[in-house]
């Protein structure tokens, strides 16, 4: 089959000698469209290997049909369409993975927009509802906003009723996040959010990739009993942490990735977004947020457009074209 390769930190569209082939509780699926993440990025650098036994190829979600079955799995069959979260492997014409990461598309959704529904739907429900437990009429600060993750965290604020904030790089993306139900933003060219958020009343949860100074302001803008979960550190992997301030106001830093999970892990939080997620999807109150797709053959020209931070929502690589 062909998949991605990384050579000289590029992505190269090639024959690949290692094929896939289903085990008891996996199924194979013939790859359609693949997402991007900045995970992806990191990947490609060398900074975030896959966990032990994933595949090395890039890709951590995909859509495509069932084109074969485990002898054990249960839920699928050959020719359903489907989503599924992955540890990696995304980028190639076929991927296999466990059924328990794998969903049927929503209904009425196309194999594109499904694409986009994985990685950061499962990111932004482990972190903000599992992870944080977020309560109704809890605050959220959200960075990166305009994000994948970001505009499916928003949306799924405004659907159970968390008011949020977004931090993001421009007025268009504040305007963008807005119109997805966020109810305000903050440009982080402008320098500290804390005095914009602390007039619009604090949080209760902020739910940050970016590290560095970010925490210090993070912990500044916390009501009571707040909670910081951290899933990145674009801005550094050093900071500074007021501890007297984390005492006094029962404050927790939570770091959470989602990649290095088990399958059942994984299936965990799938199993979630298919109650919970899925039937907004199905009404049409939330939807996946694309702003632009490439073929697989430009996938290092989609790299270097998601490196510009211009995107508001997912990139996509069409991979079978259908």
């Amino acid at each position: 089959m062909y998949a991605i390769a990384v050579k000289d930190s590029h992505l190269q569209w090639c024959e690949h000698n290692d094929l896939p082939s289903p085990g008891g509780s996996e199924v194979l699926i013939d790859v359609a469209w693949a997402g991007m993440n900045r995970a992806d990025v990191l990947q490609r650098d060398g900074g975030y290997p896959p966990p032990r036994g994933a595949s090395e190829v890039l890709g951590l979600e995909v859509s495509g049909v069932v084109a074969s079955v485990g002898t054990s799995v249960e839920r699928f069959r050959v020719g359903d369409q489907v989503c599924a979260l992955l540890s990696g492997g995304g980028y190639a014409e076929q991927v296999v993975v466990n059924e328990a990461q794998v969903l049927r598309i929503p209904e009425g959704m196309t194999l594109r927009d499904a694409a986009a529904l994985p990685e950061v739907f499962a990111t932004a429900w482990l972190n903000l509802y599992m992870e944080a437990d977020l309560r109704d009429g809890e605050r959220v600060l959200l960075h990166a906003g305009a994000s994948g993750v970001g505009t499916a965290a928003i949306q799924l604020c405004h659907a159970f009723n968390n008011p949020c904030f977004v931090t993001v790089g421009s007025q268009d993306k504040i305007d963008a996040c807005k119109k997805l139900g966020a109810q305000a933003g903050w440009n982080r060219h402008d320098g500290s959010f804390v005095d914009a958020v602390q007039d619009w009343g604090g949080v209760d949860v902020v739910l940050d990739p970016v590290a560095g100074e970010y925490i210090e302001w993070n912990q500044q803008v916390l009501n009571l009993d707040g909670r910081i979960i951290l899933i990145g550190f674009m801005g550094g992997k050093e900071t500074k942490v007021d501890l007297a301030r984390m005492l006094m106001k029962r404050q927790r830093l939570i770091g959470s990735t989602l990649r290095s999970r088990s399958p059942a892990g994984k299936g965990s939080v799938m199993d979630a977004l298919h109650a919970h997620v899925w039937p907004l999807l199905e009404n049409g109150r939330v939807k996946p947020l694309i702003d632009r797709t490439f073929s697989i053959q430009e996938a290092d020209e989609a790299m270097r457009f998601l490196e510009e931070n211009n995107s508001i929502g997912k990139v996509l690589l069409s991979v079978s074209g259908a």
